[in-house]
């Protein structure tokens, strides 16, 4: 029985979602909530069998079957550290994401079409980090930029719905036929298209004379499809989808794709001055500018929306740094922006269920009504500020720890840059919870609000629980998985203490100064809103885009 799960377990779980997908559609003409049981089950049924195959390896598991050998094409596919914490992020939280949108979806809305589009996209995810062939893996990758075309689009009543989903699919999928090309050229350099030869090829490829255009077509695929400045402006605009979808592509998943890949041709590309500068400049830029928009933001959804764009900017910077320490820091922040980000959109969407609007200028004194999210807002929101005692806090010290070892490397203004993103993450983190939750402004809410359904609380209150214990015990409920990542990304162990408390640091007095600086940026946030309406308010990228589109239509 192990051999066979050890050698098709892995396909297995990439295609089993895909199974779920055609059955729940059918399911769900008999009964309107089969289709999210089967969603439920496959789901379940798919993190059983992962965890069994990783319990009974030792090391890397690659589960190859050739398919057109004379392409290169094997569908073959890989378990190590780095695929296991991502395939456990897009099991675990799509499982969370299920349970909530049986609740969250309305009796107009159709339960069979959005589950099968939501397992489509699970199976694609999946697909992505699981493979060994890089071919397969774009594959995988076009079919995420799909589904996510149909989930985003999922209410086709909504003009908005469909306008985002046709920014997402242009964006990511330009950036997709950049990446085919980028995946081609490395497959030719290093003689293979299975990673288990490219990861070992890192001098051959960075030796040769299409190191260069290779790495430039595959961060260009990685940019679009983790929302990384200047394509960062399709994040915000997928928004007008349901808030699951939102929850789950928009801040565990998709936009994750590009920090997977990034991660996990770490060995191969990494290491060189064009990675270094181009990685991390635009991440840094990524961070700064979602970080800024996202205060401005009275939509919480696009507040949430642009603060990804913020943490993925984040993630990509520390990539860039390169180092052994920048890469667990980027894992780690992967894990605690998950838990938060996640809870937070499923949040947003309790509000918008149970208020009728989540216009934060409509919405007041939110606490007096729903005590329980208030809470789950609460600490969900401090570990997204980098607050002591929550998960954020311990990877947004080693983010600060990084920026001020990384000078040797840039300018010394490099970690003034990175305060600043942390000083306008805190101010926009304060005024999710107090302008919501606990401002007394006069409410203009189409109805009055009430605590939803138990089970549509429950993914946030297990979400919320691993802020906590992720912030308080990091050695016990996140290192674990992280180092086992960094292992499977880099094949050496990285000796490092992930703790609260390192002392008095420059790291801390960093956090210190985010704190106060963020919470006097929320205090004057009034004016600070009218400087920024003055000068920026009329920049709006769907209105470029769309203009950009309708010239291009008119070339054509």
């Amino acid at each position: 029985m192990s051999s066979i799960l050890l050698n098709y377990s892995l396909p297995v779980v990439a295609l089993l979602p895909f199974f779920g997908a055609f059955l729940a559609a059918y399911l769900s003409t008999k009964n309107r909530v089969a289709s999210a049981w089967v969603a439920g089950i496959v789901t379940i049924l798919a993190i059983a069998l992962l965890l069994i195959t990783r319990f009974l390896s030792e090391g890397i598991v690659v589960q190859s079957f050739s398919f057109i050998p004379r392409l290169g094409l094997d569908f073959a596919f890989r378990l190590d550290g780095l695929s296991l914490l991502f395939a456990s992020i897009i099991l675990f939280i799509g499982l969370f994401i299920v349970t909530y949108a049986r609740y969250y979806l309305s009796s107009k809305d159709s339960m069979g079409r959005f589950y099968s589009y939501l397992l489509l996209f699970m199976g694609s995810m999946l697909g992505i980090v699981l493979s060994e062939n890089i071919i397969l893996l774009v594959i995988f990758w076009e079919l995420t930029s799909l589904s996510s075309f149909l989930l985003i689009s999922y209410w086709q009543h909504r003009k908005d719905g469909r306008i985002g989903a046709r920014i997402a699919l242009a964006i990511t999928g330009g950036g997709g036929l950049a990446l085919i090309a980028g995946v081609l050229m490395l497959g030719e350099i290093a003689g293979s298209y299975n990673l288990s030869v490219i990861l070992e090829s890192g001098d051959i490829i960075k030796a040769h004379e299409l190191y260069t255009p290779m790495l430039l077509c595959v961060l260009i695929g990685v940019f679009t499809k983790s929302a990384q400045f200047p394509f960062h402006f399709w994040l915000p605009h997928a928004m007008a989808a349901p808030t699951p979808v939102s929850a789950y592509l928009h801040s565990a998943t998709m936009v994750k794709a590009g920090i997977f890949l990034l991660a996990r041709l770490f060995p191969a590309l990494s290491g060189t001055d064009m990675w270094l500068y181009i990685v991390s400049i635009i991440g840094l830029l990524t961070l700064l500018v979602g970080a800024y928009t996202a205060f401005f933001r009275h939509d919480l959804k696009g507040l949430l929306a642009y603060s990804t764009v913020s943490h993925l900017g984040l993630i990509t910077f520390l990539l860039g740094i390169g180092s052994e320490l920048a890469l667990l820091a980027a894992l780690f922040h992967i894990v605690n922006h998950a838990t938060f980000k996640a809870s937070l959109f499923m949040i947003a969407g309790i509000i918008d269920h149970e208020s009728g609007t989540r216009d934060i200028r409509r919405l007041n004194n939110l606490k007096k009504y729903m005590p329980h999210t208030t809470v789950l807002a609460i600490i969900t929101s401090a570990s997204m500020a980098g607050i002591p005692l929550f998960g954020g806090f311990l990877s947004k010290e080693m983010l600060f720890e990084q920026s001020v070892l990384a000078i040797s490397s840039f300018s010394f203004i490099l970690p003034l840059l990175v305060l600043l993103a942390a000083v306008f993450s805190v101010a926009y983190s304060i005024r999710f919870v107090h302008d919501v939750f606990f401002d007394s402004k006069k409410a203009d809410m189409p109805k009055i609000p009430h605590e939803p359904p138990y089970l549509m609380k429950l993914p946030v209150d297990i979400l919320a629980f691993l802020c906590i214990a992720i912030g308080i015990l990091p050695m016990v409920f996140a290192a674990p998985v992280v180092f086992s990542a960094v292992e499977g990304t880099i094949f050496k162990e990285v000796e490092y203490t992930i703790a609260l408390w390192h002392g008095f640091n420059i790291p801390l007095l960093m956090s210190a100064l985010a704190l106060i600086f963020g919470s006097l940026v929320y205090v004057f946030r009034k004016r600070a809103t009218l400087l920024h309406e003055k000068y920026l308010g009329g920049l709006d990228a769907k209105t470029i885009y769309l203009k950009i589109q309708g010239d291009l239509f008119a070339l054509s």
